[in-house]
């Protein structure tokens, strides 16, 4: 049999106040809150005055007295079990509370003891207890919905809307009792007023994901609009007070807090960004803190896993407590200390790289948490966002800063080693003049061995000066010369020749000419750097083992020591400018750490390569690579 139009609409009214109750249930079953077992309370009445109705209809039973009453009594009690889903987040007069449990048993006992039909004047008093409390408990939804923000608003305003519609549907059906003429007009009235009832409820208790997405889109907009600003901000703590503000203001809340993962101290930083008047109380109580929580004047440091804010970032989700100290004792004095009941925490978390944590806090739970939790989520990733763009640009700024402070380093260097390259040539020149003199007139041993002093430490000068102009060259890509076909075992020969001496074995392997394009002077530069670095960093009696022979299309070099090494973490910076180990002690080992990176200029600008291997305080060795042909591609020259 087709349903009428009037039919339709009862039966898709009713049909939906049961798939809210079925999803509501499903919602309380994940999280038993007593907000949520208010709502599966509230529907699951709706639901079973339906199911009294339908079953009537399926077993065509004749009306029954008590059945309505039944049902009457069911109905009456939607206004007190809306006002109290009110009382889970907002504060209820108790007096209002009595005056509905007071209309509530009159409506019933007259509904069960009073002879249908009622009088009209039962009718009236009781379609005005209805209208009275549900107009109470929509104005109440309407003034914390002002008080909220992003999808809980929205969710509060359809719950609003939908108890004024369920409030005319019961003016409707009374209307019906007390005007019989108007009957037809007021059944559809009432049925077009039920179905925008559980439309509203459905948006308000169970939206689904497309509509949250939609109430989310504009503070998350406006969220976004804000933060696009932030990393430029002068400091973190502006960026922190400012995403702060923007979170409280997107939830609705009353505040927020940030904890920035410190890694020196592997705990969440909470930084106080403003006065608190509950630090007294926490002072008051410092000795009453959990192990692992840290107190200081500007900050509270969490470890992970402690508190409900170290739980969300250890488990790397978002979490909520309707009430924290009940759930979390061991911590109650600092929630107690800081004004925090129900607690909203998310991670912040950039790819693999844990930032912090953020935390939304308040003095009496929401009603609708899930939405809230799951905008809290997206907004810590945009926090995410934010804090990782702040790093970027502090890095980058790190990085301009290092980057001129070198370039200030060099120029400075260069010209004062110009500058001092004329008056070192003639300060050695007549140091080896006086040396010379001493010997050839026979002064006292004295003289002689100070002249020979002052010739050693003219030539250490005009080294260390030579060296900053090579530096300087190589920082141009200007140090290499003509090349010449020679032999690199030949020129490996005549450096480790010099420098064997009694405290230090050089050791050469070469069983065959290594011919090929070089710059002669500068692959000497390039070998006595490395013999002379081995030497240095090697305890006497130490050898020194340098290697050369083809292989392929290549020379190739090794030097190796029994020294003291080199940290696993210097490796990649072994060859920059100004680089040294840092287990290298500069009152026992002198140098400008420019040595290694000429050695790497050369090489590079001859087309080849070099790098290390080190195993600390066991050794290390220096691999050199160079293409036999020279590559006319490759710089070279001098100026």
């Amino acid at each position: 049999m087709a349903l009428s139009a009037d039919d339709l609409v009862q039966f898709l009214t009713q049909a939906l106040y049961v798939a809210i109750f079925i999803l509501v249930v499903l919602q309380t079953v994940r999280e038993p809150q007593r907000s949520n077992l208010d709502i599966a309370l509230l529907f699951g009445v709706i639901s079973l005055i339906v199911g009294v109705q339908w079953l009537t209809q399926a077993l065509h039973l004749p009306p029954s007295a008590w059945l309505g009453a039944l049902s009457g009594a069911l109905l009456m009690a939607l206004p007190y079990l809306l006002l109290r889903l009110l009382d889970d987040f907002a504060d209820v007069p108790r007096a209002v509370v009595r005056a509905a449990v007071v209309g509530l048993m009159l409506s019933v006992l007259a509904l069960f003891l009073v002879p249908a039909p009622l009088h009209p004047v039962l009718v009236l008093l009781m379609v005005t207890y209805f209208l009275a409390l549900t107009g109470y408990v929509a104005a109440a939804f309407v003034r914390e919905a002002r008080r909220s923000a992003g999808v809980t608003r929205s969710r509060m305003q359809a719950v609003a809307l939908a108890t004024i519609w369920l409030g005319l549907t019961i003016l409707a059906a009374g209307l019906v009792a007390l005007v019989p003429a108007l009957t037809p007009q007021w059944i559809l009235v009432g049925r077009v007023t039920g179905l925008a009832s559980g439309l509203c409820y459905f948006a308000g208790f169970a939206p689904p994901t497309w509509l949250r997405r939609a109430w989310q889109e504009p503070e998350l907009r406006a969220f976004l609009g804000r933060a696009a600003s932030l990393p430029r901000l002068p400091d973190t703590e502006a960026i922190l007070a400012e995403l702060r503000a923007g979170v409280a203001k997107a939830l609705g809340a009353p505040g927020s807090a940030i904890g920035i993962w410190d890694e020196a101290a592997q705990a969440l930083r909470f930084y106080y960004l403003d006065a608190s008047p509950a630090l007294d109380v926490v002072e008051a109580q410092r000795a009453a803190l959990p192990p692992g929580a840290v107190l200081r004047t500007d900050s509270l440091e969490v470890k992970p896993g402690q508190m409900w804010a170290g739980r969300a970032f250890a488990e790397q989700r978002p979490l909520y407590s309707r009430d924290a100290a009940a759930t979390d004792p061991a911590n109650a004095a600092l929630y107690h200390a800081f004004g925090v009941t129900a607690i909203l925490a998310a991670p912040i978390t950039a790819g693999a790289k844990q930032l912090g944590v953020l935390v939304v806090y308040a003095p009496r739970a929401p009603i609708f948490a899930d939405s809230d939790l799951e905008l809290l989520a997206l907004l810590a990733d945009q926090a995410a966002v934010v804090l990782e763009s702040r790093a970027l640009i502090d890095e980058a700024a790190r990085v301009r800063a290092r980057e001129e402070a070198a370039r200030l380093k060099d120029d400075f260097l260069s010209s004062a080693a110009h500058d001092l390259r004329t008056p070192l040539t003639t300060l050695l020149g007549q140091a080896q003049l006086l040396e010379r003199r001493a010997v050839r007139d026979r002064l006292p041993a004295d003289y002689v061995t100070g002249f020979g002093r002052l010739v050693a430490s003219a030539r250490h000068l005009s080294a260390l000066v030579h060296e900053l102009l090579d530096a300087s060259r190589a920082q141009r890509g200007r140090l290499l010369g003509a090349r010449e076909t020679i032999d690199l075992a030949a020129i490996a020969r005549e450096a480790t020749a010099q420098r064997s001496t009694e405290r230090h074995a050089v050791l050469l392997e070469a069983p065959e000419p290594v011919v090929g394009r070089f710059e002669p002077v500068r692959v000497r530069q390039l070998i006595d750097n490395l013999v002379e670095n081995a030497v240095k960093y090697s305890p006497a009696g130490g050898e020194v083992r340098v290697c050369v022979w083809p292989e392929g299309s290549q020379a190739r070099l090794s030097v190796a020591d029994r020294g003291i090494g080199i940290p696993p973490e210097d490796l990649p910076g072994l060859f920059e400018r100004y680089h040294r180990g840092r287990n290298v002690d500069d009152r026992r080992f002198s140098g400008l750490g420019l040595g290694l990176y000429i050695c790497r200029a050369v090489a590079e600008q001859h087309g080849g390569r070099i790098w290390a291997e080190s195993t600390l305080g066991e050794g290390t060795t220096i691999h050199v690579a160079l293409p036999l042909l020279a590559d006319e591609s490759v710089p070279g020259g001098v100026e």
